[in-house]
């Protein structure tokens, strides 16, 4: 651990993919994991969006006594803010997750950030090994459960993956007593949000069940085994416009078509 750091972890809003509930994003969870582990109690938590809700506190539970909040509203860019006062604080290292689990969920925002700054960014990672000199020795997770070693120079941006260490328990109490600091900020509209058009999403077309066969016994069972189909009806010798009728509503019945 480095006490001498500046870290600042973002951390947003997050759902629950089963209920739908707000709780703490996983991978912003494991950013400021990872930020406690290099600065202790020092490192920074800062969240752009309402200081009222109280989802904010799961990730002061973890052992922050405070949590600053860049209050904005919902149709507000919380990347300029967020720009804004990091080129103000200028920390030494800035960590996000690598996609937000509500709102665009675009994983923009990392990219957006560094580029507002002018500092490299190093994508997914699971871990910093090290910060000497103002070098930090950095590993990047790759696919099936591979790592790249990259060293970067101070001050960067930096996404942590699902490969990070996970994040610690949220501990109820000294979450409540955890101060969140409120701090006006002049917001920005998001102008290419409000041109958008959103619609809840269709459901998508059942798939049909195609069986796997690895032997020539087991193509041959699946060949000749009876439809278990309780309903249907034989079309073979109606006229070609009642039998394509008939597959036209079967297909909409499905779902396949609408």
């Amino acid at each position: 651990m480095t006490s001498d750091l500046n870290i600042v972890a973002l951390v947003s809003i997050g759902q629950h993919p089963k209920s739908g509930r707000a709780r703490r994003a996983e991978q912003d969870a494991r950013a400021v994991e990872l930020g406690l582990r290099l600065a202790g109690e020092k490192v920074q938590v800062l969240h752009a969006g309402d200081a009222a809700d109280d989802t904010l506190r799961q990730y002061a539970g973890m052992g922050l006594k405070s949590l600053r909040v860049l209050q904005q509203t919902a149709d507000a860019d919380a990347v300029l803010a967020l720009g804004d006062y990091l080129a103000e604080h200028r920390p030494d290292v800035v960590l996000t997750g690598v996609r937000a689990e509500s709102g665009e969920s675009s994983g923009m925002a990392p990219y957006l950030l560094a580029e507002k700054l002018g500092w490299p960014l190093v994508t997914r990672i699971a871990d910093i090994v090290s910060i000497e000199n103002g070098e930090a020795q950095v590993l990047q997770a790759l696919p099936r459960g591979q790592r790249r070693a990259i060293q970067v120079r101070l001050p960067f941006v930096a996404s942590v993956d699902m490969a990070a260490t996970a994040a610690r328990q949220s501990a109820f109490g000294p979450g409540r007593r955890a101060q969140l600091d409120a701090m006006p900020w002049v917001e920005s509209p998001d102008t290419e949000r409000s041109q958008w058009q959103e619609a809840p999403a269709r459901k998508r077309p059942k798939r049909l069940k195609m069986v796997k066969a690895k032997t020539a016994a087991e193509r041959f069972k699946a060949a000749t085994a009876k439809s278990q189909g309780a309903g249907g009806r034989i079309i073979k010798d109606q006229p070609p416009q009642e039998q394509a009728q008939a597959i036209f509503d079967l297909l909409l019945e499905e779902g396949v078509i609408r």
